[in-house]
């Protein structure tokens, strides 16, 4: 028998204090024992195991979801240990639902070695051993730099590290975006967000649909109404079926231009689960652009240096109240937040209201490499003839042509009114996915 086997056979052991306690994870350290070389960022117990592998086997549901038959499948979630917690963050495989569980210092009873981010392969028998997990069954997590390890009475299964994808950092640069400017609209009872799935419209829903609350119970319209949640692919909130009646409050957030919305789910004991929507069930997060202009005036290399350090260091933070601690102007940490974002190094956490961090490697040449809009646009600037001044109107309305292949936009820029270009991809867009590359560079050359 091994040592956890005999220490699940003892649960009274377990159960009484610090030795059970101790018994257990010096049986859990001998068997999850990390390779030479490797780090262990978290080992230990989940308190409420059942409820954790529920949030985890929503998140696998999630990886494993299509709503854009081309898209590859993938099974690949992101895994944070820093600052007392545990982050696994996943997009469906057509990239436009981003979901997270986070597992606070109330969920875990273990010991947070060191700070850092891996990314790991969640397989049928990883999904298999989530499934079976009974409400008072002992289970014991580990964290490593190279592999995800979940130990039970009945063996262990063992995820190793694969690589991420590009697409994913895209996608979470421009999720910790909206996130990031997101405001709550709706906070919603347990029995308010069983009655929510109970109101979900019956198969896929192409048009937007706008939740609403009518008198206490809430509900799907299909005509917007004040402090109506624009919500787009609605069936994608299905994913939530398995878990809504577990939450304890449920609260709905709202982008400022309704391009996405997020669902929180309190889930109790240090839980919660976070499922964030595009603006339709056809649209990526990875292509939305929405950090481009942020993006587009490039900072000193060593602030952007600096500030990872710094960030990487505290592991969480408020940026309004960062900009007032370094007296940065509020604009200035707006940008070194999108420069990291663009590397994959920051999430943002809506109760928290704050980042956090991701100990992923620092790559400058991401910034350009992922958004080739912006890569583009400096291409356009480098030749001086490419981007040429038309005019300058009242309120400093910029007009100007800029060259495309083998023919000129007319690009708007400055003053109150927002950008506008006559190019393909701002009339099939209209903005709402990011400027094009002519706007950018018009801006870049033109707009200070």
């Amino acid at each position: 028998m091994t040592d956890f086997a005999y220490a699940y056979a003892r649960p009274s052991a377990l159960e009484t204090g610090p030795e059970g306690q101790a018994l257990l994870l010096s049986a859990f350290a001998e068997n999850a024992a990390d390779a030479a070389g490797t780090a262990c960022f978290f080992r230990g117990r989940l308190r409420d195991s059942w409820l954790a592998a529920r949030g985890l086997s929503t998140l696998a549901k999630v990886v494993a979801a299509r709503f854009v038959p081309q898209s590859a499948v993938l099974r690949d979630p992101i895994v944070t240990a820093g600052a007392g917690r545990l982050r696994f963050e996943a997009f469906s495989s057509c990239n436009g639902v981003y979901a997270r569980l986070d597992l606070g210092p109330e969920a875990l009873d273990g010991e947070f070695l060191c700070s850092g981010t891996t990314n790991v392969d969640f397989n049928e028998p990883m999904v298999n051993a989530l499934a079976r997990i009974s409400r008072t069954e002992p289970v014991l997590l580990s964290v490593g730099e190279q592999e995800v390890v979940l130990e039970r009475a009945e063996g262990r299964v063992t995820e190793r590290k694969v690589a991420l994808p590009e697409r994913w950092i895209k996608g979470l640069t421009t999720v910790q975006a909206y996130l990031a400017q997101m405001e709550e609209a709706l906070r919603l009872t347990r029995l308010q967000a069983v009655q929510l799935v109970q109101s979900l419209p019956a198969g896929a829903v192409r048009q937007d649909m706008f939740l609403v609350l009518r008198g206490p119970r809430p509900g799907f319209a299909a005509v917007a109404s004040p402090g109506a949640v624009r919500v787009g692919g609605v069936h994608r909130l299905r994913l939530l079926e398995g878990l809504l009646p577990l939450c304890e409050t449920l609260r709905v957030y709202a982008a400022p231009n309704g391009q996405a919305a997020a669902f929180v789910l309190e889930l109790g004991g240090g839980q919660q689960f976070v499922l964030a929507l595009s603006a339709d069930a056809w649209r990526g997060f990875s292509g939305e652009g929405n950090q481009l202009e942020t993006l587009a005036e490039e900072l000193p290399a060593e602030w952007v240096a600096g500030a990872n350090a710094l960030f990487r260091g505290n592991e969480t933070f408020n940026p309004t109240l960062f900009a007032l601690e370094h007296g940065l102007a509020p604009d200035t940490v707006d940008r070194l937040c999108a420069s990291l974002s663009a590397m994959g190094l920051l999430g943002f956490d809506l109760l928290e209201n704050q980042y956090f961090y991701r100990r992923l490697p620092f790559k400058t040449q991401r910034i350009l490499s992922l958004n080739p809009r912006l890569k583009n646009a400096r291409a356009l600037l480098a030749a001086a003839e490419d981007v040429q001044l038309v005019s300058i109107g009242p309120q400093g309305r910029t007009e100007a042509r800029v060259r495309g292949t083998g023919v000129w936009y007319t690009v708007l820029v400055g003053g109150p009114e927002p950008a506008r270009c006559t190019c393909p991809w701002y009339s099939g867009h209209q903005g709402q996915r990011g400027p094009c590359k002519h706007v950018l560079a018009a801006q870049l050359r033109f707009v200070k």
